[in-house]
């Protein structure tokens, strides 16, 4: 599985997400994406909504900075102040395990 997405509409004002997780759930496959620029914008999301929804793009596109990051990530940071990061959760055969 391709670990670099690019969303096709931003996430909160970012679009350039890695995937770090790949669990399954009652037969169901769920991925945790985080944002390459900000850890504390992680998202799970279904195989079906990744892979045959048309909304993202394997790899990384190269995009103008304010085309991958936009006003709308400014004003959701000032809006959603957080003291730490929740954490992640890597599994053992991530590519992001680096324990």
């Amino acid at each position: 599985m391709e670990n670099y997405w690019t969303s096709n509409k931003t996430i909160n004002g970012l679009r350039h997400f890695v995937l770090v997780n790949e669990t399954k759930e009652k037969g169901n496959i769920s991925f945790l994406m985080v944002s390459v620029l900000d850890s504390e914008m992680n998202l799970k999301i279904t195989y079906e909504e990744l892979i045959n929804s048309g909304n993202w793009h394997k790899g990384w596109i190269n995009l103008s900075k304010h085309q991958s990051i936009t006003e709308e990530y400014v004003n959701y940071k000032s809006i959603n102040k957080r003291e730490g990061i929740d954490e992640i959760f890597i599994n053992e055969d991530s590519l992001f395990n680096i324990s």
